[in-house]
């Protein structure tokens, strides 16, 4: 199984300066590729190969006047760049085909100079670890990392991101073993998950509240987006509150993040068997629903992606239940379809079945009903649903 480790890194005023030379010539190899391909697609002539590209704006192309600077970074680092193209277009192939899980992928794009930027440095760039807890980079030198914990193996790549607020980071692959959890009683300990806006999510027997994040510093970054408008573009002024305002989203990321590696850490811990509602998380915060800003501050298609890594990894059951099954409407008892629907449905906490009688709090019935789907999924063999 592979995973992800990220650490702070530190780098020196010189080292940041290497760093950026590597983002822009990886950026210029890129786009230099993709033009080809492009013109060549436009020519009806036969598509470059990977190593006809890389000979040609890499081992030639250091040897011209305009592009004798790509010889100051690391040639892994542009190798990767290309290798990013080839797997940018072998996605949109697949999507195009059909062959590919998940939302239909465009054809790269020119990159631009974003506030965010990566690098990749693979085994082949003989990057390393010092005795001294360092990172040690080619062309680059030792940048100082700090440590949150150990590495369980040695790791096969590191990418290091410089993010929008200005921070950087290293990203390490390394290949771990799963380390399944104790087995629980099922009976007594798996849960369904009713995900919502008003309540962040409804387990067996406990609540999780919104911590609505954004909305906690929207007061404050809307003061600071008002600042960045009133900057003269090019200004010094201007890439100061520019910054300012991205610190401001990495804040609200951070917790979020944190949010919600601890909630699915403890999920995880405490359920043999977790099901959740397959929410159609894109449909919802788009822009013309009235609820996108809530929809985005909860993240609930990351809450999910992460809870189904995690049990997969310590061994416990995971299903998503359809987002066309009616557990909000049915009844738990009797299983008519009666609940409240629609927008109106929404605010409707409490209802009563008119077929049995039952009392129902809307989330809690809707939890019940997704476990017992949840339960039948599993049981059949079919958790990918």
């Amino acid at each position: 199984m592979m995973l992800r480790y990220q650490f702070r890194l530190y780098p020196s005023a010189h080292q940041r300066t290497q760093l950026a030379k590597a983002f822009g010539c990886a950026r210029v190899v890129f786009n230099d590729a993709l033009r080809a391909r492009q013109d060549a697609c436009k020519q009806g002539a036969k598509r470059p190969s990977a190593a006809e590209l890389s000979k040609r704006f890499i081992t030639e192309a250091k040897k011209t006047d305009g592009r004798h600077w790509l010889d100051e970074v690391s040639a892994v680092v542009l190798q990767q760049s290309l290798r990013d193209l080839e797997t940018a277009y072998s996605n949109f192939f697949a999507s195009k085909k059909g062959t590919r899980k998940g939302s239909k992928t465009g054809p790269p794009k020119f990159k631009k100079k974003a506030s965010r930027q990566a690098v990749r440095f693979t085994a082949n760039a003989r990057f390393s670890l010092t005795e001294g807890g360092a990172l040690r980079l080619p062309k680059i030198g030792d940048v100082k990392v700090r440590w949150s914990r150990s590495l369980p193996s040695a790791p096969s790549s590191v990418t290091v991101i410089k993010d929008a607020s200005g921070r950087y980071f290293a990203s390490f692959v390394v290949e771990i073993e799963g380390k399944p959890l104790p087995e629980l009683d099922l009976d007594d300990t798996e849960t369904g998950i009713d995900l919502g806006l008003s309540t962040y999510a409804v387990l067996r027997g406990r609540k999780i509240s919104s911590p609505k994040f954004f909305r906690r510093q929207e007061k404050k970054l809307r003061r600071a987006q008002r600042k960045l408008s009133r900057a003269e573009k090019g200004s010094s002024n201007r890439r100061k509150a520019k910054l300012a305002v991205s610190k401001i989203h990495a804040k609200i990321a951070d917790k979020r993040r944190d949010f919600i590696e601890r909630e699915t850490t403890r999920i995880v811990g405490e359920s043999q068997a977790v099901y959740v509602e397959d929410l159609n998380v894109k449909g919802m915060g788009s822009q013309k629903s009235r609820r996108a800003k809530s929809v985005h501050d909860q993240s609930l298609g990351m809450f999910a992606r992460t809870l189904e890594a995690k049990c997969g990894r310590y061994g416990r059951d995971f299903a998503k239940v359809s987002r066309w099954f009616p557990s909000t409407q049915m009844c738990s008892r009797c299983a008519s379809i009666e609940g409240p629907k629609g927008l109106e449905g929404l605010k409707t906490r409490k209802w009563t079945c008119s077929s049995c009688g039952a009392r129902h709090d809307r989330d809690e019935n809707a939890e019940l009903n997704i476990r017992r789907e949840g339960r039948r999924i599993v049981a059949e063999g079919r958790p990918d649903t």
